[in-house]
């Protein structure tokens, strides 16, 4: 259901890392991470990324 790299965003944040922080990780702005993980959020149907986050734990994805 999500990509390598959809996962790897869903890793970081499950590290408890901030948006600015991850971007900087993955080389890309801001912006491109909150629409990244609005984009998580809208795909399940979550309203934050810790919902996505446990989502994707309780599927054994991360």
């Amino acid at each position: 259901m999500f990509s390598r790299d959809e996962l790897a965003l869903i890793a970081l944040f499950a590290e408890g890392l901030c948006i600015e922080t991850i971007a900087r990780r993955l080389e890309l702005s801001d912006r491109t991470i909150r629409r990244r993980s609005r984009a998580l959020c809208d795909r399940i149907g979550a309203t934050s990324t810790i919902q996505v986050v446990a989502w994707a734990a309780r599927r054994q994805l991360i």
